[in-house]
């Protein structure tokens, strides 16, 4: 990794690159700090703590703390994801915006243009609903039309120019500029959460003995949970494909030997945060509308779905939660792979080329060959999620070890690191070349 930013420092045009997404980071911090006008901030914090902070957790995390101090881009990046993900299930729904997906850069181009007015639309909805609900609540310095309208502009403008941010650093950056967005505002958080662990189970430990313990049992987990989520990432299942040789000509074509990368983590965090956003939303209308804080069976259920009551040995019961959301994860994982994942079009592509895996039939044994192995690889990487996304909780129902970033902040932060270190590395080998060529 050092090697490769030190050799990337070698090269002028990938320098630049590298300068100018530094200097985007630093603008999106200094946005995560410009107070939204109008916001009553001190009743808005104290009535953040009184919700027990779960249902918001992985919100604010996302956002670098600017959800909870409601900052210029309190939304972050999250309603260009959340219309990334319609759009995904859209094109396979719609044959329309399947055939622009198909139809080269130009469809990709409008796809991604109707992706950008999408998020706007939805940035627009959730700061308006956010803003009368703050408003009625009384968490505003002035309840008013403008009040609203200033705070509903705020907010929108605040997603839209990260979503800007991040194509530019995907464009003149290091690529991947939308991940990278997301990714520097969770990393944000983490030297927040590292002294919360420090001040719980260090600092105030009065044997030194149980302190030096407790500090290496922290590292030891953080360190075996990022190394068990690089081996997730890169892990991968190559499912060889040989292709015959033809005759074009006076010459033969083909003959060559390839593989079809099947990832064990074919879904990517995407089942956690379906899992999350399904069972937080019931928790997060009722903290709005003030409700959930009873003995009745409707409070019951809410705390059942919160992550902060699972896996608590004096309330075992709220665990079953935790069970429901172990199925949820498992479920979308199949779920978001088969709508982007299609065996039967692969292998009706490989037989048109002449391709073939060896020992199975082209055409459809070809493509119940590949959903067999599928539907076994991605049981694998929804059980690897699991475990990553249940190791945080276990820990903060068992031993009180509440903080922000989990299993979920992991996998992202690894993955958009790999991928942007795979984009500087390949720019690299295009600059050589190119010099080469040049030569």
């Amino acid at each position: 990794m050092l090697e490769t930013l030190r050799n990337a420092f070698k090269i002028k045009d990938v320098r630049n690159r590298i300068i100018f997404t530094f200097f985007m980071l630093i603008v999106i911090r200094l946005g995560s700090q410009l107070p939204i006008p109008g916001v009553n901030r001190g009743l808005l914090a104290t009535w953040f703590a009184d919700q027990g902070m779960d249902a918001f957790n992985f919100f604010d995390a996302i956002t670098g703390g600017s959800f909870l101090q409601m900052t210029v881009f309190a939304l972050s990046i999250t309603p260009y994801i959340t219309s990334s993900i319609i759009m995904q299930l859209l094109t396979i729904a719609i044959p329309k915006l399947e055939e622009m997906q198909k139809d080269g850069e130009d469809g990709r181009k409008k796809i991604a243009e109707i992706t950008r007015y999408l998020t706007v639309a939805l940035a627009l909805i959730e700061s308006t609903a956010m803003a009368i609900g703050f408003g009625r609540s009384g968490y505003l310095e002035n309840f008013n039309a403008l009040s609203v309208l200033t705070i509903v502009a705020t907010m929108t403008a605040g997603s839209a120019v990260l979503m800007w941010i991040g194509e530019r650093i995907t464009e003149k950056g290091v690529g991947n500029g939308i991940s990278i967005v997301l990714t520097i505002n969770i990393i944000s958080r983490i030297p927040e959460d590292l002294m919360s662990l420090y001040q719980q189970f260090i600092a105030s430990s009065s044997n030194i003995g149980k302190a030096v313990l407790a500090a290496v049992i922290i590292l030891a987990i953080i360190l075996a949970v990022v190394v068990f989520v690089v081996l997730l990432q890169d892990g991968q299942r190559r499912i060889p494909v040989q292709y015959s040789k033809k005759i074009q000509g006076r010459k033969q074509v083909g003959g060559q030997s390839t593989h079809i990368p099947l990832k064990v983590n074919t879904a990517g965090v995407i089942p956690i945060i379906f899992a999350q956003s399904l069972m937080q939303f019931p928790v997060v209308i009722a903290s709005i509308l003030g409700k959930g804080n009873g003995t009745g069976i409707g409070s019951k259920i809410l705390h059942g779905l919160s992550q902060q009551y699972w896996c608590n040995p004096k309330q075992p019961v709220y665990t079953i939660g935790l069970l429901v959301y172990i199925v949820l994860v498992i479920a979308f994982a199949y779920f978001y792979t088969s709508i982007t994942f299609n065996p039967l079009e692969i292998a009706n592509n490989m037989k048109k080329q002449g391709g073939f895996i060896p020992g199975i039939r082209p055409g459809k044994p070809t493509s119940e060959y590949l959903t067999r192995i599928l539907n076994y690889i991605v049981f694998i990487g929804a059980v690897a999620l699991v475990i990553v996304a249940v190791i945080p909780i276990f820990f903060n129902g068992v031993f009180g070890a509440s903080v922000s970033f989990g299993g979920t902040s992991i996998i992202i932060i690894v993955g958009v690191v790999i991928e942007t270190l795979k984009q500087i590395e390949s720019q690299m080998r295009v600059r050589y070349y190119k010099g080469f060529l040049n030569d």
